[in-house]
């Protein structure tokens, strides 16, 4: 099943089960079990975001978290996750650096009978539980939202990690929304370039080169997050350009840019909703729940290799100048960080 089949069919109980940070358990209470969890790097804002939430979902089950960063490493990971598991802990949640190198990973796990959640990176084992949001989906939202206010012209595509499958869900999904446009001519891609750990730099530099390949003749930009999208801008702004930047993950700074006129459409993906869901769902594995018989989750096989997982996606909001306001009314960012430099009729800076 695809994951835009999700929306029509679960989405009704998940928000409810991610956003729910009780169903508070004696049972793990008594236990006091342990959640480890193996960042694979913390460079984006986002991630403290996620695991404040995540804390306070393993905590108000009675439980404790643990963690480590692998700063960027496969390797380190491999080694963090075992001294996690050295230290006892029940269940394992895993945002992986490297989809193929997580292997081993997985099968030590598997080996102790300890439950593992991917997540919000796909780890293609039919023994891990994946969450995240709808990456496909995301991808389509940053492409519709950019084509609807550039509906012909060159485009640049700004890809995240090639080790990461988000990229090429987020990828899938703009394909299928400028897909036509570029069958038909209306939409030439005149630039498409991973960006080596999702890092702003990396996204500056392809940007540059791709505005030097072309004469500076690009009319939007596709970026498959906000950090990169922040060098794109960077890049766009040293030739004086102003043109249509899609991203994703609603960090401040780009909600500010969209503010400002700099970038279309932020794609936000609540962090605090994911984090708490994965704290919830964490403890229920811990406590023995079946992967399948957790509260939303249905099956996803929508990776590379096809192989069935148990999971949840969630459903994402976008942030445009025409409704800035629901991550000001939220909470997730002040009308002071998202307003400053504002232009005239962004919803929420009146």
């Amino acid at each position: 099943m695809g994951a835009h089949h999700w929306e029509e069919n679960m989405h009704k109980s998940i928000l409810v089960a991610a956003i729910a940070v009780v169903g508070f358990n004696s049972a793990a209470l008594a236990e006091g079990m342990r959640v480890g969890v193996s960042w694979a790097s913390f460079q984006e804002e986002r991630w403290k975001i996620d695991e404040a939430a995540m804390v306070a979902a393993i905590e108000a089950n009675g439980n404790t978290y643990v963690s480590a960063d692998a700063q960027s490493s496969a390797a380190k990971q491999l080694t963090d996750i075992e001294a996690l598991m050295s230290q006892g802990v029940d269940v394992l949640i895993i945002n992986a650096w490297d989809k193929d190198a997580i292997g081993p990973a997985i099968d030590a796990a598997a080996n102790e009978g300890i439950p593992v959640i991917g997540y919000d990176r796909l780890i293609e084992d039919d023994r891990t539980f994946y969450l995240t949001f709808d990456n496909v989906g995301v991808g389509r939202i940053i492409a519709q939202s950019v084509l609807d206010v550039q509906p012909e012209g060159n485009y640049a595509i700004i890809k995240g990690d090639p080790g990461d499958p988000n990229a090429g869900f987020l990828l899938q999904g703009m394909m299928e929304v400028i897909g036509d446009s570029v069958n038909s001519g209306a939409i030439t891609i005149v630039g498409e370039a991973f960006s080596d750990a999702w890092k702003p730099e990396s996204a500056q530099r392809n940007m540059e080169q791709i505005l030097t390949a072309n004469n500076n003749n690009v009319d939007a930009v596709l970026s498959q997050n906000d950090g990169m999208a922040g060098g794109v801008v960077a890049a766009l702004s040293a030739q004086g350009l102003v043109i249509p930047v899609g991203g994703q993950d609603g960090d401040l700074a780009a909600i500010n840019r969209v503010a400002r006129g700099l970038q279309t459409v932020s794609v936000w993906k609540d962090a605090r909703a994911l984090g708490a869901a994965a704290g919830q769902i964490a403890s229920d594995l811990a406590s023995g729940t079946a992967m399948a018989a957790i509260d939303g989750a249905g099956v996803f096989s929508n990776g590379e290799k096809g192989i069935p997982v148990n999971a949840i996606l969630l459903d994402p909001t976008p942030l445009t100048r025409d409704n800035l306001n629901v991550a000001i009314d939220a909470g997730h960012i002040s009308k002071a960080q998202a307003c400053e430099g504002a232009i005239a009729g962004v919803a929420g800076c009146e």
